[in-house]
């Protein structure tokens, strides 16, 4: 009994402890729950493809850009969902002009879309901008260089510009470009303008999938045909000066005779349309109403002689065996069985100990092998 009352007295001492803490307001969370909890409802609410379709053909520019990354994205079950879309969204795709730009490093092809976007939209026009930038060969992405270019013309309601990587794709040209101008259409803009990297022997891929195709070339840099593809020339419906300002003027004039002089030498193109090479600049904007008065003659010429919807057909032709080959590639890399033997075959090859021949018709025939059920 006296230990018993010993203890009482002591715990009444440890309460009466001036040491002891005082039970206080219970503190707030540091975050906002209701924050957390819409968080993480928006990042379960997934769009179906019926959010997306709708958000692009009512021109919402969010959805749309969203749709874009869901076409250039690599993941299989990203995919699937961006070609419904796509699919779903070819009524609504109305024909738009496509011109394909490009030119050499340094002709000022931003600078030029920016001027000739700008004149576009003072016209009335709905413009897309689909800038293909150069991919970091570390990280695969996009620089995104050409958005902060066309700083002005990426601030009006009338103009939406994408930057895509390029990775490393045929020409310089995103692969799924053309999935993207179907979007765009779709989005309600009538003008497609789609920029390269720059000239190269796989231009063919911008030519495929446009109505007019453009070469911006310099003037005095040294001789004006040097190192020019023959190719590029004769796919180019029109070739414009750029920087044809203060004392580049001239030289401007001297380019654009030998430039002419020079698409004489080659066979009339089978559009029956006569290259044209003008000259602009796109500080000054002299001549560049000249440049969409030259696109809009050819469109209407090669709509009267039937060329246009024959070129339109064909390309649909050309890009239905192009999503062929990209998807067996796919498919064939995408096998756990080959990526394990990839590897394997890589360091045989590597070491000398296979022949690169033989290590690939191995892996074909494995792999034909192991799908011959789904044949």
């Amino acid at each position: 009994m006296a230990e018993e009352e010993k203890k009482d007295k002591n715990k009444d001492k440890k309460f009466d402890s001036a040491l002891n803490v005082q039970q206080g307001v219970d503190q707030p969370e540091s975050i906002n729950p209701n924050v957390i909890r819409k968080f993480r409802l928006k990042k379960k609410n997934q769009y179906t493809v019926d959010d997306y379709v709708k958000g692009v053909t009512e021109g919402n520019r969010t959805m749309l850009g969203r749709v874009i990354t869901l076409v250039e994205s690599s993941r299989p079950e990203h995919n699937s969902m961006a070609n419904e879309v796509v699919e779903k969204c070819l009524p609504y795709a109305k024909k738009s002009v496509r011109v394909g730009i490009t030119g050499v490093p340094g002709v000022g092809k931003s600078t030029f879309i920016e001027a000739l976007g700008k004149h576009l939209t003072s016209e009335g026009r709905k413009i897309a901008v689909l800038a293909v930038d150069p991919s970091s060969e570390i990280s695969k992405g996009s620089i995104l260089g050409d958005k902060t270019r066309m700083e002005e013309l990426a601030n009006d309601p009338n103009a939406f510009i994408r930057p895509s990587p390029s990775a490393g794709s045929l020409g310089g040209v995103a692969k799924k470009t053309r999935h993207t101008i179907t979007l765009c259409e779709a989005a309600g803009f009538d003008t497609i303008l789609i920029e390269t990297v720059g000239v190269g022997q796989s231009e063919t891929a911008v030519h495929s999938m446009v109505d007019f195709f453009l070469l911006l070339m310099l003037s005095g840099a040294g001789d004006e045909l040097q190192g020019i593809k023959r190719g590029i020339m004769e796919m180019a419906d029109a070739i414009a000066i750029t920087k044809a300002d203060g004392d580049n003027i001239s030289r401007a004039d001297m380019a654009k005779v030998e430039y002419q002089n020079a698409l004489h030498l080659f066979p009339p193109p089978d559009s029956g349309w006569i290259p044209k090479v003008l000259t602009c600049s796109s500080v000054t904007k002299n001549g560049i109403d000249k440049v969409w008065d030259t696109v809009i003659d050819y469109i209407e010429f090669t709509r009267e002689n039937g060329f246009f919807d024959g070129q339109r057909k064909k390309q649909a032709k050309y890009w239905m065996y192009e999503y062929i080959n990209e998807a067996l590639h796919n498919h064939f890399f995408n096998q756990k069985e080959i990526k394990e033997k990839l590897k394997l075959f890589e360091q045989k090859v590597v070491e000398q100990k296979m022949n690169s021949f033989v290590a690939s018709r191995i892996l074909i025939e494995d792999y034909f092998k192991s799908n011959k059920k789904d044949i």
